[in-house]
């Protein structure tokens, strides 16, 4: 006879803001005190910014500026003051000035910036979209303002066409991505270069695209789509989530990748850092064992550092499984060692591994040997449970979030998405999914692994969110991974995190 499971709860991580403050939801802590760092030397007073886009993409965002500065424009749906609550305005909010006018405008003309959309080849339609972005960020840096961010405004547009598998349009036809590949597999290539950069050796992603080949300038970016910031009082039957939502999104956004830290994980443990692996192979449609590993490193302070292993056949067609050998896994860790020690330098305790796929003896044999020796390490798999476990409650309501099913002293399963009792409601579409952890090496307490992970789905500076549903090493590895594996002949890789969200 089996012991029976029972299922807990953890406790919805706390963080902390001005004064030491600690509440749950980001919301209720930037309107009542401020954020984090107000009192810091860091924290910007003002953030000068540069806007890019089309005339009508500059207008847009000229008069959603302005929204976010006047806060009186911003309200929630009455049937949803919780779950959307009032924007109290960017000053309000972030203790931090939000000009209504960008202290930098660079026009792209609309009709050149469709026509490359519209091209036949995804390589050249991404690569000349993102030339066209490019040359009004060049400038910047031979201004005298310390710009902090440059907000791009992509019409919805390129947004569509210039991605992996867009589908476009034209006199010859309809071209995908994959016919294309299969083209130059066989080796067609442009028969002009007009950059020292191969467009064919570029993602064919605009996004991933603009982000890698932005960091030379050293300028974080933030891409918005033109339909996001429509003011239009109907613009939730397009599909947007209300004006108050995405004024909380893009301003949290804003205000991080400007220098800013809205909150801290109040749960942190000092000394503690967690390490989110991810594999990409430079070309998935290449039938080849050639892979890389990128990890991205968390500390106690939330910051993020962002370091790219070494390339090498580390996928096996047969296993379908990336495997480092022993040499790369050491190489990999102690290049992200070695780049904490330059930005932070405080010694660690434990460091704990997070990987989606699984981390077999020679990796953590690899892991450990250059681990310091007066800190433990611990090798966690983190994936969406594929079992079909589910678990549900009495009632019309779904499971409650952070909900913890521990197995044995090495297994548990973790909702991170499910009714949220801060909020009063579920905002998900489907029967809650949890996560599936795995300690497979090294040392740990199974409920305390679980709790940091769940702390980490707060980490989300890319929104304002109560909770994500993966944790952030998880949730932005293949991110990261696909900006800088698809992107392989790019120098001037930024190690913080803020250029890669």
């Amino acid at each position: 006879m089996t012991d029976k499971l029972t299922a807990t709860r953890i406790t919805e991580p706390g963080l902390e803001f001005r004064y030491g403050q600690g509440l749950a939801d980001p919301h209720d802590g930037l309107s009542l005190f401020g954020p984090f760092d107000t009192d810091q030397p860091s924290h910007p007073r003002s953030i000068a910014y540069a806007v890019i886009g089309t005339e009508r993409g500059i207008d847009a965002f000229a008069k959603f500026s302005s929204a976010l500065a006047r806060p009186q424009f911003i309200v929630p749906e009455p049937q949803n003051k919780r779950l959307w609550p009032t924007y109290p305005g960017f000053e309000a909010a972030f203790h931090c000035i939000w000009p209504e006018d960008a202290a930098a405008l660079s026009e792209v003309n609309a009709d050149k910036l469709s026509s490359f959309a519209k091209h036949r080849d995804p390589n050249k339609r991404a690569f000349d979209v993102v030339n066209a972005y490019l040359d009004g960020i060049k400038p910047l840096t031979k201004r005298d303002e310390p710009f902090r961010v440059v907000i791009c405004v992509v019409p919805d547009e390129v947004w569509l066409n210039c991605r992996p598998q867009s589908r476009v349009r034209n006199a010859t036809g309809i071209a995908t991505s994959t016919q294309e590949r299969k083209l130059r597999m066989a080796g067609q290539r442009s028969f002009f270069a007009d950059s020292e950069l191969d467009e064919y050796r570029l993602s064919p992603d605009f996004r991933r695209q603009i982000k890698a080949r932005s960091m030379e300038h050293g300028i974080p970016i933030q891409i918005v789509r033109e339909s996001t910031l429509s003011l239009a009082p109907d613009e939730h039957s397009t599909g947007l989530t209300p004006l108050s939502d995405r004024a909380w999104n893009l301003s949290t956004t804003l205000f991080y990748k400007a220098g800013g830290k809205p909150w801290r994980l109040a749960t942190a443990r000092e000394s503690v850092s967690y390490i989110g692996l991810a594999f990409r192979k430079p070309d998935p449609h290449l039938r080849t064992r050639t892979a890389v590993c990128a990890a991205q490193m968390f500390i106690d302070t939330g910051d993020g550092i962002v370091f790219l292993g070494e390339y090498g056949p580390w996928y096996s067609p047969d296993q379908k499984q990336f495997h480092l050998d022993r040499k790369a896994a050491s190489n990999l860790l102690s290049g992200v060692l070695n780049t904490y020690k330059e930005l932070d330098g405080r010694p660690l305790k434990e460091i704990f591994l997070h990987s989606r796929s699984e981390i077999n003896d020679e990796e953590f044999e690899g892991y450990q040997s250059i681990c310091p020796s007066d800190a433990k390490i611990v090798a966690i798999r983190v994936s969406r449970d594929r079992t079909g476990l589910r678990l549900f409650r009495e009632g019309t309501r779904p499971l409650v979030r952070g909900t913890l099913l521990v197995i044995n002293d090495r297994t548990a399963f973790l909702w991170a998405t499910g009714f949220k009792p801060e909020l009063l409601t579920y905002d998900g579409w489907e029967v809650p999914i949890p996560l599936r952890i795995d300690i497979q090496y090294g040392e740990a307490d199974i409920t305390q692994v679980a709790s940091d992970i769940f702390g980490l789905t707060k980490l989300n500076y890319n929104a304002c969110k109560l909770g994500a549903s993966r944790p952030v090493t998880i949730g932005f590895s293949n991110a990261v991974g696909e900006i800088l594996v698809s992107n392989p002949d790019i120098k001037h890789r930024r190690p913080q995190f803020k250029f890669y969200i």
